[in-house]
């Protein structure tokens, strides 16, 4: 029998959170003959991959990728450039240097990243990315990319 009761929460519960997401994994995992072989396997974590571009005479950050290999997949979360540095080519640096360490060190394939059309679609596609999906009005008056790129 299925409780009918639902809770909604405004607190991260962390435990029911990983939970949930272990549970779906493993749906997942059984359901998907590509997931079922990673299993076990190193590309089958979800590593952090992060690069830093500090300024050398005061160590502030110049800017930064946050992100993450999984699958044999580069996901790029973040990408940012201090104002002051745009234009000169750090970003681009700061990516490929990314990309480099998950093909490299991780044996990724490929990229992924989302973008708004404020931001850099542009700039990404001039690194090789092709956009895959746009969704217009997310959020409301602005256009959501994602964005790809064959690694190997």
């Amino acid at each position: 029998m299925v409780c009918r009761m639902f809770r909604l929460e405004t607190e991260v519960d962390k435990a029911r959170r990983d939970l949930l997401r272990t549970r779906l994994r493993d749906a997942n995992t059984a359901a998907s003959p590509i997931l079922r072989a990673l299993r076990g396997t190193p590309d089958e974590r979800d590593v952090p991959l992060h690069v830093w571009a500090v300024n050398d005479a005061d160590g502030e950050l110049a800017g930064g990728l946050v992100g993450h290999t999984w699958a044999t997949w580069l996901h790029v979360t973040y990408l940012w450039v201090d104002e002051r540095h745009r234009g000169r080519g750090l970003g681009a640096r700061l990516l490929a240097r990314a990309e480099r360490i998950a093909a490299g060190e991780r044996a990724c394939r490929a990229s992924r990243l989302e973008t708004w059309d404020f931001q850099a679609p542009r700039f990404y596609e001039k690194q090789g990315y092709e956009v895959v999906c746009v969704v217009p009005d997310y959020p409301p008056g602005i256009t959501e990319y994602t964005l790809v790129k064959r690694l190997v």
